[in-house]
């Protein structure tokens, strides 16, 4: 593995794993807790979450997405195609059920609190949670097989 693979592979894994961290967060925390804001600040408090959580989790999602393009396209030497194209294919899914399944809760819960919609919030989050924790496991992999080949 040369410098430039080296660079490619860590970032993305690095991008990766900084997710997995704060999706775990944001599942098992910060979404269970909206109950607890209670009903007359929630409308700005969720204005405030999405604003700010975008600029958190905006630098890893665009490392993410670049590096994740770029192993799909052109794999390190050596490195099959099908680890890269599955990791893509991942992240195609997560990103699709941002926004067909949380961005729509969060848009309607920009206008209050309701217990249903935090409820499908918390369960439709699952299917990024898992697909980030793919994510990782198939980044990982990818690392320490070009690191020993």
């Amino acid at each position: 593995m040369n410098t430039a693979e080296a660079v490619l592979l860590t970032s993305h894994l690095v991008a990766t794993a900084a997710m997995v961290g704060l999706i775990w967060f944001v599942q098992v925390v910060h979404y269970p807790l909206f109950a607890s804001v209670g009903a007359d600040g929630f409308a700005e408090y969720e204005r405030l979450h999405q604003r700010s959580t975008s600029f958190v989790v905006g630098p890893f999602m665009a490392v993410e997405g670049a590096t994740a393009v770029w192993l799909a396209v052109a794999p390190p030497n050596g490195m099959s195609r099908l680890l890269p194209l599955l990791g893509l294919i991942v992240l195609c899914l997560i990103h699709a059920s941002t926004v067909l399944l949380q961005v729509p809760q969060h848009t309607a819960l920009s206008d209050g609190y309701d217990e249903t919609r935090v409820h499908r919030l918390v369960c439709t989050n699952w299917v990024r949670t898992v697909g980030w924790c793919v994510r990782g496991i198939i980044a990982a992999i990818m690392l320490v097989q070009s690191a020993t080949s």
